[in-house]
């Protein structure tokens, strides 16, 4: 079970830890029975491929802990060899066994696996054997190829000469030969195969039998492909790819006495071809790996003596010796006399070059690659040319080169830190370059790249800590870890945080040196800093309590953070700089406001925005040090006040705030004026300044974004509250009527800003415009007939603000202004007719924005009177706002019954005071109990649906909770019907034996039928529950009962509804009807079968075949409607006849038809003849009106 604080987020590395450690294989006896069963598999594909899934699924979680399967390899390689090497196994097991065998050496590696393969002199033959005669061309089958190959690889390493094999061949090519053949072939193939041919054949020419014969054969092969390969098409790229390949681990793994009088060659062929330009990553990755082996050629295997080492390798040693002076770690940086006397091939300086220009390649895998074969050239070079190596590098880390330039030269480092050949002399001009790349963000546009050099920065860090004595990086440990931890808490992207902090940890544990190195650690982990805003808000005010931090990550958002390319970040680092203002403001005060000040008259957008918002934080930061809210005044001096005064009235009249630009600046200018009024901003007589402001903030209630329109809307409130009150002639004339006069415009968002303008006004603004105020959102929020869909969301903000304003003024209360008893009905009336805003659009039920938002305001807004004056809510009012959030409750929309059922909840458990006159109050506490209700997600329809049915129990919800139920069951969505219509059959179900509770039932369902005719809303989801209770026998108590009024109720209505309509939708929705209607008895059947005849003769060609189909259906269904004789002629009738056939002719077959069913046959009157002709080219009555159907049906 998950543990308290398991659900509160903590715990967390506990428990990815109990999930991912594991200590032994667990399933070790699972998995033997797998590969013991596999031949008892073969007639059962279904459980073979389930077996197959199950052991990979098995052997994925040892991904990261393989060698847990170590002591149990042997056994399952060699269970699984024995069905490969049994000539009577069939071909499927043959393949499946392979295919394990490489499921396991994906997981435990082909180096480790390997060496568990027979590997007996016996072997070869049959493994060159099966290698010969695989098909290379099936896909299915990859795995055996691979495993052969690798399989082949390490019979070849038996300590004998493979040309005492050749004597029992007779006919054939050397075995040396044929495995080259097979081998070179799969270097064309684009799969794992191609990996294991290049090893292949790596392993076999540099054997030491062959170096002599085949190793400059296999060369002179490999470079004569290269120079003769077309790498421009898929085919050439993919074998020039495996050519390579083999000869970086031919080089790899041969000695380098036989390779060195052939690397020359090599290197020459190599730069004759044009693989440092070409487009494909992979054949630039494998240029730069063969070019670094080949430069390990040229030089001795050797390790540099002048290279810094701290510590031995040796645990022993290190144990015996923990005290080492700063003597014994010292190094003679000059070059020994056998370096000195030892010549450097030429080709090793072209290798560097080359080597230095991937460090600049577009790939990372490429760099990573040139990083590495940089470091490890280095380490076998003399002292004078590696520094020459070096400042070359260093000369990659200047501003004037590119992000990959940094990054690769960043790897570079890291890779020479790591190996002991960056002197600790170097570490002068290296930790300033470090410390620049932790801080590198260069802008492309609208994004920027930089993230990956400072990554490899970080790993620099890291690096630098496992390799150099505390001692040794003890200058610059100050810096290192403030630029760290900066990065580790603002870095815009998680991996540079998480690499950060990484890095942080290993100098604490290896340096021992760093600040608070343990506390910082361990607040900024490796975890905590994966979330930003908990990072730049929450842990930065934890670190910067300590002094040798603060300063620096003030500088790091005021530096970079505050110019950044991002908006999002640009305004957490303003948020960063309100939680530290405490902790120093006066660095504050007289470091940073002033920059900011500045830097509002830049020409940069982003250096604009991020001062504006770090000046508006800041400031009310100042003024919140005290418990109670201080004046600016108090904290700034005469001229940074008169900077403020004028920033807003320097960007109007710049026009920063309009155009592209201003989408940006425009949030921050209203947060400026906000935090700025909040602040006490000595402008209350500056009317110039407030006209501006004002002008601002009504400009951007007609702003297109929610947020921009919020914005303005609080901003206006902060004015007011602080510039416009009665004692002050600030406030502009006519503000509230304009306000209101808004609320009528065409445009939709101005109706929403100003609307939500109107809610922030304080109650002094109110006392005299209270009831204009009201009855101008009142109206706006009640507009919803003959208004377009796209004054939806303006509905709901007025809703928002009604409720802002009851909220400010109170209810019936003591003072002045507040809302009378009239004007609590008033809202309530206009919260109610919200409820019933079902508007659509392209969109959907966007009405549903509306009832949410009335919903909510609704259960506040009857707490609130309920608190204060609860004779206001009358038995009829609570009875009205009760059944409207029950109808809702029931509604096909999952979020919206969330909110509903929440409200009604909120309101039925309402203790503080209990709200009166709840309707059945004490059975919803039954229904909705709390212990029943703890776990149940309202939004979801298999748990609520079976709470909800109940509510048609209760005689004032019984309409509203079936009108909303009906919404679900005719709806659209799966689950919703299906939970929806399940809980309603269990409900009807229950009582479909009680006359009396049915008729009530039926008696509501006919009044919801009535009510809501040509509702096409209510009428199509009605139908289709009329399809589903007649279906399901619901109605069966009315079999025996002559023609029961509900019955007939329902045939008329749904009569009635069809009449004259185009509706395709509505009309198959009545044919399930009138079908289920045929079930019962006299006047019923009849009626419904004439309706039903009527409809065959349809003018749509769809509704005649859903007729017929249904039609056939329901008569085979119940064939007890007709005699015997006269339903197999219908059903035939019915089944035969193409129902898309032009309308007379199948007029005529309907005719026939009511001949046997013993129904008059209708006839066209003259004038309607012609209506129906005319009905075929798209006019007229599509119904296709007949005299005596006409009379029957009463139309």
């Amino acid at each position: 079970m998950t543990s308290e604080k398991e659900r509160n987020g903590d715990g967390i590395e506990d428990t990815v830890r109990k999930g991912t450690v594991l200590d032994h294989f667990v399933e070790k006896d699972e998995v033997s029975q797998m590969i013991t069963t596999l031949p008892a598999l073969e007639n059962d594909l279904v459980v073979l491929e389930r077996a197959t899934e199950r052991f990979i699924v098995i052997l994925d979680r040892y991904q990261e802990q393989p060698h847990l399967l170590d002591p149990h390899l042997d056994e399952m390689i060699e269970q699984l060899f024995q069905y490969v090497k049994d000539p009577s196994s069939s071909q499927w097991l043959f393949h499946l066994a392979f295919k394990y065998l490489y499921t396991l050496s994906k997981v435990r590696g082909p180096k480790a696996m390997v060496r568990h393969f027979s590997h007996e002199v016996m072997d070869l033959q049959p493994a060159l054997e099966m290698m010969k005669v695989q098909d290379m061309e099936d896909h299915k089958t990859w795995e055996t190829r691979y495993v052969l190959l690798l399989w082949v690889s390490f019979i070849i390493i038996i300590p004998f000469d493979l040309s005492r094999l050749d004597g029992s061949l007779q006919g054939q090519a050397p075995i040396v030969d044929q495995i080259m053949s097979v081998a070179k072939g799969y270097l064309k193939k684009a799969d794992k195969t191609q990996d294991a041919a290049g090893y292949l054949l790596a392993r076999l020419v540099s054997r030491p039998d062959l170096r002599s014969e085949k190793l400059p054969e296999f060369l002179d092969w490999c470079l004569r492909m290269l120079a003769t390969t077309d790498v421009q098409s898929s085919e050439g790229t993919i074998f020039v790819t495996g050519v390579l390949f083999a000869l970086c681990l031919l080089f790899k793994h041969g000695k380098r006495e036989d390779l060195l009088q052939y690397a020359p060659v090599v290197f020459k062929g190599l730069l004759q071809l044009t693989l440092p330009t070409s487009g494909n990553t992979l054949l630039r990755k494998l240029n730069v790996k063969l070019l670094q082996r080949l430069g390990m050629t040229f030089l001795p295997s050797r390790v540099a003596s002048w290279r810094y080492q701290r510590g031995n390798r040796c645990l022993v040693t290190n144990v015996t010796a923990p005290l080492l002076t700063k003597a014994t770690i010292s190094h003679d940086n000059t070059t020994s006399p056998e370096e000195a006397s030892y010549n450097i091939p030429a080709e090793t300086e072209d290798i560097l070059d080359h080597l230095l220009h991937g460090l600049k390649d577009k790939d990372t895998v490429v760099r990573w690659s040139a990083a590495k074969g940089v470091g490890r050239i280095c380490g076998r070079l003399p002292l004078e040319l590696a520094n020459e190596v070096i400042a070359s590098l260093l000369d990659c880390l200047t501003f004037r080169e590119n992000y990959s330039s940094w990054h690769g030269g960043c790897l570079a480092l890291a890779e020479l830190g790591r190996r002991g050949l960056l002197l600790p002399d170097r570490l002068t001009e290296v930790v300033p370059i470090v410390l620049k790349a932790l801080a590198y963000d260069e802008r492309h546009g609208a994004h920027s790249v930089g993230s990956n050099v400072r990554d490899a920065a970080c790993y620099v860090c890291w690096a630098f800590a496992r390799a150099y004595d505390p001692a040794v990086l003890l200058p610059y440990i100050g810096d290192v870890a403030s630029a760290l931890i900066a990065t580790a808490l603002f870095d815009r992207e998680t991996n540079c945080r998480k690499a950060a902090s990484a890095a942080f940890q290993e100098n604490v544990g290896r340096q021992g040196t760093l600040p608070h190195g343990i506390v910082v650690m361990t607040t900024v982990d490796y975890y905590s800093v994966g979330n930003i805003t908990h990072s730049y808000l929450e842990l930065s005010v934890k670190i910067a309590q300590f002094p040798e931090y603060t300063n620096c990550l003030i500088d790091h958002l005021l530096q970079y953070k505050l110019l950044h390319w991002d908006s999002a970040v640009r305004q957490l680092g303003s948020q960063a700089l309100h939680r530290l203002t405490a902790i120093a403001p006066e660095y504050m005060k007289e470091r940073v406001l002033p920059v900011l000040l500045t830097r509002t008259s830049a020409s940069d957008l982003s250096e604009k925005h991020g001062a504006l918002l770090g000046i508006a934080e800041l400031s009310t930061a100042l003024c919140s040090l005290s418990d109670m809210t201080d004046k600016i005044t108090d904290h700034l001096p005469d001229a940074i006040i008169e900077q403020l005064v004028t920033v807003i009235l320097k960007f109007q009249r710049l026009g920063v705030l309009r155009g592209v630009g201003g989408e940006v600046m425009r949030p921050a200018a209203l947060h400026f004026i906000d935090r700025l009024s909040w602040c006490h901003l000595p402008v209350h007589a500056n009317t110039a300044v407030l006209e501006v402001w004002q002008e601002v903030i009504e400009d951007n209630f007609s702003h297109g974004e929610d947020a921009v329109r919020e914005g303005a809307a609080v901003a206006f409130g902060a004015v007011c509250r602080e510039y416009y009150t009665t004692s002050s002639s600030a406030m502009p004339e006519n503000l509230i009527d304009r306000f209101i006069l808004e609320l009528e415009g065409i445009n939709r968002f101005s109706r929403r800003g100003f609307s939500l303008g109107l809610g922030k006004l304080p109650s002094f603004i109110l006392s005299s415009q209270l009831d204009k105020v009201l009855a101008g959102l009142i109206k706006c929020a009640t507009s919803i007939k003959d208004v377009e869909p796209k004054y939806t969301e303006a509905r709901m903000d007025a809703i928002r603000a009604t409720m802002s304003i009851v909220n400010e003024v109170g209810v019936c209360v003591n003072h002045t202004p507040c809302l009378s008893s009239s004007d609590v009905t008033m809202v309530y009336e206009e919260l109610l007719v919200a409820m019933g805003d079902y508007t659509s659009d392209r969109r959907g039920d966007v009405g549903a924005f509306v009832r949410e938002a009335s919903m909510s305001a609704l259960d506040e807004f009857t707490r609130i009177v309920a608190v204060e004056n609860s004779n206001l809510i009358v038995p009829s009012l609570c009875s009205r706002v009760m059944q409207s959030i029950v109808q809702q409750c029931c509604q096909k929309i999952d979020r919206t019954r969330g909110v509903a059922c929440s409200k009604l909840l909120s309101l039925v458990h309402c203790t503080s005071p209990v709200i009166p006159n709840i309707p059945h109050h004490e059975d919803l506490l039954r229904i909705f109990n709390r212990e029943a209700i703890s776990d149940i997600n309202w939004t979801v329809a298999h748990s609520s649906f079976p709470l909800l049915v109940q509510l048609l129990a209760l005689q004032s919800y019984t309409y509203h909770t079936l009108l909303g139920m009906i919404g679900s069951v005719g709806g659209l969505t799966e689950s919703t019907v299906r939970h929806s219509s399940s809980s309603l059959l269990t409900y009807l179900r229950m009582m479909c034996n009680k006359k009396e509770s049915m008729d009530d039932f039926c008696s509501c369902l006919t009044n919801v039928f009535e009510d809501n005719l040509k509702n096409v809303r209510v009428i199509i989801p009605l139908l289709a529950t009329l399809d589903l209770l007649l279906s399901n026998s619901i109605f069966d108590l009315f079999l025996d009962s002559e023609d029961h009024p509900f019955l007939l109720t329902v045939l008329k209505l749904t009569k009635e509804e069809i009449r004259r309509t185009k509706d395709a939708k509505k009309i198959l929705a009545s044919i399930n009807v009138f079908c289920g209607l045929l079930q019962y008895h006299t006047s019923v059947r009849t009626r419904a079968l004439n309706q039903l005849m009527l409809l065959l003769g349809h003018a749509y060609p769809r509704v005649r075949k859903a007729t017929a189909d249904q039609l056939c259906t329901v008569l085979l269904t119940y064939d007890q409607l007709l005699p015997e004789d006269v339903l197999d002629n219908v059903v035939i009738v019915l089944a035969d006849t193409n129902w898309i056939d032009p309308l007379e002719k199948v007029r005529l077959v309907r005719d026939s038809l009511c001949e046997l069913l013993s129904l008059p046959v209708p006839k066209l009157k003259v004038t309607t003849a012609a209506k129906a002709s005319n009905n075929l080219t798209g006019g007229g009555d599509e119904l296709g009106s007949y005299k005596d159907l006409v009379e029957r049906a009463g139309y």
